[in-house]
């Protein structure tokens, strides 16, 4: 029975046409990818984020996709980003006082399929992060950084790889 469910499976996967993880959908003929440095030009620069988020990013395209990262111009995907808006607005009140704020991070991405130009495109992700306005920016930036990365750089590799 394991072995007929195997098959079965093989089957399904070869004749697709590409392969698919979770909802990732790659075209077999797609064999590299090179995932540039994600630049902060936002007005109010967390020097962490950048490489954070790169190093993430790069991370989850090597442990779900089958793709080799290169960095040279040849590479069949080429994803660049820049981070855009880092901002803090007041995000609740209590007693005619903040009691949340809120942290928007915007990243600006562009992919360029290099085997079919009409899957490029740009796009902007915003993800919102609110805290307690008691704690101070750099506070909330060091309870918050895990969840930043992992949320925005989930939410670039789906706008890249998934089929929705």
């Amino acid at each position: 029975m394991t072995r007929l469910l195997t098959i079965l499976m093989a089957s399904i996967f070869l004749l697709s046409g590409c392969y698919s993880f979770r909802d990732i959908s790659i075209p077999p003929e797609v064999k590299t990818v090179r995932i540039n440095f994600i630049e902060n030009k936002a007005r109010y620069i967390n020097p962490l984020l950048s490489p954070q988020l790169t190093d993430k990013l790069r991370q989850k395209v090597n442990n779900q996709t089958k793709l080799t990262q290169i960095q040279g111009e040849e590479a069949h995907y080429d994803i660049s980003a820049t981070i855009t808006d880092y901002s803090l607005t007041t995000s609740g009140i209590s007693d005619k006082q903040a009691a949340s704020n809120r942290l928007n991070v915007t990243v600006h991405i562009i992919f360029k399929n290099r085997l079919d130009e009409k899957k490029d495109f740009e796009a902007d992700i915003t993800r919102n992060f609110d805290f307690n306005a008691s704690l101070s920016l750099p506070q909330a930036e060091t309870q918050l950084s895990e969840t930043i990365v992992n949320n925005l750089s989930d939410e670039i590799f789906n706008r890249i790889f998934s089929n929705w």
